[in-house]
């Protein structure tokens, strides 16, 4: 096989863990409901639950039971709009009942925060932040709320993440790349950007098994070592400093995150990492779910685990059904990738 069919399979396969790793939630084990709930009738619908009690939860008693928390996760499955209404509203409700309040996203990087900047004191237009950001593609309908919000009450927007071009070398190359980053693109990331939980690693580890139906190597073996695994890394310990550190320049505030599910699931990933930079916060984190059947929404004990809050939701419509368009996707993803090549 030849240099440039092994870099393309390793990106296949990155590219496929780290956007599912993202926004796939890991299969629900059988089990009896824990209570009967009314049907999810639109995409938009959600239901709260408790996680402590299994029991339904009101919006704003949800909003009341984080009164006090420094730090809430919102885990989404990008592109949603069951989580995206969600995310709306409760950062509203949270911001009428802690003004203080700043906000942190996974969908902006580092190397995004000026522009990001720019357009919260309104020095550019929507247009030109989608475009030059770049801002991610379901930008308008997902994202616009939480930072026109943002905009109007003038909050603090950290854009949290890592450069999408840092994490995309470390998936091919692993830790070594840190090594040809420039001073000012090592400051982009955290500076323990391989933190690893061990049960994140373990979690990791039986989702890359998984995504191979059971076949087992080296990398699923020892996660830490596997290329996937290590920009995965780097993403949530950077947006894990990034919310660290506007704690620090924020005193009191209360910040509300925005990430994928699989960052905060089990209070693992970036939760995890920033629970390991000040252990004496007080972190929340709510996660969704999506039910088997929107007509009978069922939730498991494996469910309830995955936050103090979960949330049930509809499945959204795959993005391929056919293998083929499916790989043509990936190869166009790579190509694009491509035309920025690592050192």
């Amino acid at each position: 096989m030849s240099f440039r069919s092994n870099v393309y399979s390793l990106f296949v396969l990155t590219g496929a863990l780290l956007l599912s790793a993202c926004s796939t939630s890991a299969p629900k084990p059988s089990s009896e409901p824990d209570t009967t709930l009314p049907p999810l009738t639109t995409l938009y619908d959600y239901q709260l639950i408790d996680s402590a009690r299994g029991q339904p939860i009101s919006l704003q008693a949800l909003v009341e039971s984080l009164k006090d928390v420094d730090v809430v996760f919102i885990g989404e499955f990008h592109g949603n709009q069951a989580s995206h209404l969600l995310e709306a509203q409760l950062q509203a409700k949270l911001y009428q009942q802690r003004s203080n309040q700043v906000v942190s996203l996974e969908q902006f990087n580092r190397d995004q925060q000026t522009i990001l900047n720019r357009y919260l004191d309104g020095e550019i237009g929507e247009k030109t932040l989608i475009e030059e950001a770049p801002a991610w593609s379901n930008y308008a309908g997902s994202y616009r709320p939480i930072i026109e919000f943002a905009k109007q009450y003038f909050l603090p927007v950290i854009a949290a993440n890592a450069p999408a071009q840092t994490v995309r070398c470390v998936g091919r190359q692993g830790q070594a790349y840190l090594a040809k980053l420039t001073e000012a693109e090592r400051q982009q990331i955290a500076q323990q950007a391989f933190y690893s939980d061990p049960a994140y690693a373990d979690k990791f580890a039986a989702f890359l098994a998984k995504s191979r139906h059971g076949q087992s190597d080296q990398s699923t073996a020892d996660p830490e070592h596997n290329p996937a695994y290590l920009a995965q890394l780097v993403r949530d310990n950077t947006m894990a400093e990034s919310i660290f550190n506007a704690l620090q320049h924020n005193p009191g505030a209360q910040v509300i995150h925005l990430n994928g599910a699989f960052h905060s699931d089990e209070f693992l990933g970036t939760a995890s990492a920033l629970k390991h930079l000040d252990p004496a916060l007080k972190i929340a984190v709510v996660s969704p779910v999506v039910v088997d059947d929107p007509q009978t929404p069922q939730f498991t004990q494996a469910d309830r685990a995955k936050g103090n809050a979960i949330y049930l939701i509809q499945a959204q419509p795959e993005d391929y059904v056919q293998a083929a368009k499916r790989r043509a996707a990936f190869k166009k993803m790579f190509d694009k990738a491509d035309a920025k090549p690592c050192r």
